[in-house]
């Protein structure tokens, strides 16, 4: 943002290249962001809604699917869908939207969500949940934009628990990776946010309800994660802000 505003640009527009509303989405993005105009006065943006759940997305799992299993023996395969997993029951929450989405109309036999980390059913015991519903085949569909620790992860767990299940055919799908696809999502996004017009669905955020278990996160203070790059690092000032979600994505003035 610094080298945008040395070169002139005072009017930004930000789009979290993230699948769900979690954390970073809702809290260290926009902490950023908020430390920016502190930073630059006369500084304005707009802040986009994150990639998913999309139709575009589910079409780019649908491939990658079809990478590891014909289309016409889709009525005998269960898909785990993995996600990185969240605190934020929300977020999780969201992809089990996405697993069920994915299961509609497409002819699987089921879709199962699980999480590689900070949240249950964990890669084995999601794999565990598809064969005790009578799954002899699994597709296992990490859902991640690019290749990394967790996505590994995943991999190397489904292959340890398919060497102890020898019985049940489990194959991995590559990532969702970049693709015209998700270009055209963020170029999507980022008119939305020019726009204005951001529809959220507030109704089960934990920073605005008091979800069982996370009511101490109700109104919790957001702050930006400390980056060795950032020009304040280590003696930066770390300002702490409302969460950024309540406004979702309204352009800030």
């Amino acid at each position: 943002m610094a080298r945008l505003v040395e070169a002139g640009h005072t009017r930004l527009a930000a789009v979290p290249l993230t699948l769900v509303a979690a954390g970073h989405a809702k809290g260290d993005i926009p902490g950023a962001l908020a430390r920016e105009r502190i930073r630059h006065p006369g500084l304005h943006y707009a802040y986009g809604r994150p990639l998913g759940p999309h139709p575009t997305l589910l079409t780019a799992l649908d491939e990658r699917i079809d990478t590891v299993c014909p289309r016409d023996e889709r009525a005998e395969v269960t898909v785990l869908l993995v996600s990185r997993g969240s605190t934020d029951p929300d977020a999780n929450a969201e992809i089990a939207k996405v697993a069920r989405l994915l299961w509609e109309g497409r002819g699987f036999a089921g879709v199962e969500p699980a999480f590689i980390s900070l949240a249950e059913p964990s890669v084995p015991a999601g794999l565990e949940r598809c064969r005790r519903l009578g799954a002899s085949r699994i597709v296992v569909a990490p859902y991640f934009l690019f290749a990394g620790v967790l996505p590994d992860r995943v991999v190397a767990q489904a292959a340890g628990w398919a060497a102890d299940h020898p019985d049940i055919d489990v194959r991995c799908t590559g990532l969702l990776g970049d693709c015209e696809g998700l270009v055209d999502l963020v170029l999507e996004r980022f008119t939305e946010a020019l726009a204005g017009d951001i529809r959220m669905n507030c109704d089960t955020c934990l920073y605005r309800v008091a979800l069982p278990g996370f009511e101490h996160r109700v109104a919790a203070p957001q702050a930006p994660h400390d980056h060795p790059d950032d020009p304040a690092h280590p003696h930066g000032h770390q300002h702490h802000h409302g969460h950024g979600h309540h406004r979702h994505a309204s352009r800030t003035a």
